[in-house]
């Protein structure tokens, strides 16, 4: 086959064809995480999704351009259910799929003999819930998403508020979200964070909100009740702690304000040393998950942290847990999404 000629043409653009569908192919797998719990032994159970039927589905994370925050779903028919933990009376709380007509679907692990075993939440510190499979005897094993190269993530019940009802979906009443988050190290024993700018140097910028006359006013991470997997981000005013939003906007990079009780809007700024005042924006989302940076005079981008008096850093990050552009309102501000400090991640 003479090279250049219009057949020799056609077979590299198929073979570049097929490069480019099994690249696709590769990286839609790659989304993927497996929900396993995991026995002390080391070994793994899977854990599936029940229909009325008795029929298991694949229940898996989805990654989609971040992994801080994935969710978890349950696989049927090309359609995917959301896990939600429900409000309940019960002393672990149920962990249940819930289809789009409101019907509940069973979430259990399955061990080796084919015993189902419960999956529920079984002890809350703050706004984190703990997600374990119960065994026979009332064993506790660890619930991880796992993705195909072995990286590991924990499946956590996450709420945003301190309310019983989290949210309503297809009628069902919810007690928190189920996701997979970073693994928290929480031996620091500092509840409460400071929240910089670093720059390309190495060197940190102090972040802080601004009312319309100029005054500063701290912006801190907090562990809520010791518990590390997700830091708020508040800012200090008043005495009072103001929640740190991504708001609604038509604008090209997504304003960051801290919302007072009253309802007051505060910016978010990074000071530098000659006095000026940088923007705090969500310049970019993928998926779940808004990146937020300062932007410098010339338009770059530096990275926004949570610092630990140890030394520790957690990404600061806007983190959505419904689908709706709109999360919800505090007054009558229309937010985005909640801005929270967590674990880097590989």
């Amino acid at each position: 086959m003479p090279v250049g000629s219009p057949t020799m043409k056609k077979s590299v653009l198929s073979v570049l064809a097929a490069i480019t569908l099994l690249n696709a192919v590769v990286a839609q797998e790659a989304r993927i995480w497996n929900i396993k719990a995991v026995l002390p032994t080391g070994h793994t159970l899977d854990v599936k999704a029940f229909d009325a039927a008795g029929k298991p589905h694949d229940v898996k994370a989805l990654e989609n351009g971040d992994t801080h925050l994935m969710d978890v779903k349950a696989l049927v028919d090309g359609q995917q259910l959301p896990i939600k933990m429900l409000v309940s009376g019960d002393a672990f709380v149920p962990v249940k799929a819930i289809g789009a007509d409101g019907r509940i679907w069973d979430v259990k692990a399955i061990d080796a003999n084919g015993s189902k075993l419960d999956v529920k939440g079984v002890s809350r510190t703050g706004r984190i819930i703990q997600v374990k499979a119960l065994g026979p005897q009332r064993e506790i094993y660890a619930v991880k998403a796992i993705s195909p190269s072995g990286q590991m993530r924990d499946v956590k019940g996450v709420k945003t508020s301190d309310e019983e009802l989290e949210a309503t979906v297809s009628g069902v009443k919810v007690f928190a979200h189920v996701k997979a988050v970073p693994h928290a190290d929480d031996n620091d024993g500092n509840p409460i964070w400071n929240v910089k700018c670093v720059q390309p140097d190495g060197h940190i910028l102090d972040v802080k909100a601004m009312d319309k006359n100029g005054s500063v006013f701290d912006v801190k991470a907090f562990e809520n009740d010791g518990n590390a997997t997700m830091l708020d981000i508040k800012a200090l005013i008043g005495g009072k702690k103001a929640a740190v939003k991504v708001l609604v906007s038509e604008d090209k990079f997504a304003p960051v304000k801290a919302i007072g009780e009253d309802g007051t809007i505060y910016d978010i700024k990074a000071l530098t040393p000659d006095g000026k005042r940088l923007d705090v924006k969500g310049v970019s989302r993928a998926g779940n998950v808004y990146n937020i940076k300062a932007i410098a005079a010339d338009g770059s981008f530096m990275g926004i942290k949570a610092i630990s008096p140890h030394g520790l850093f957690y990404d600061v990050k806007g983190v959505k847990f419904i689908s709706e552009e709109r999360e919800g309102v505090l007054g009558t501000v229309a937010i985005r999404a909640h801005v929270k400090a967590l674990p880097q991640v590989d």
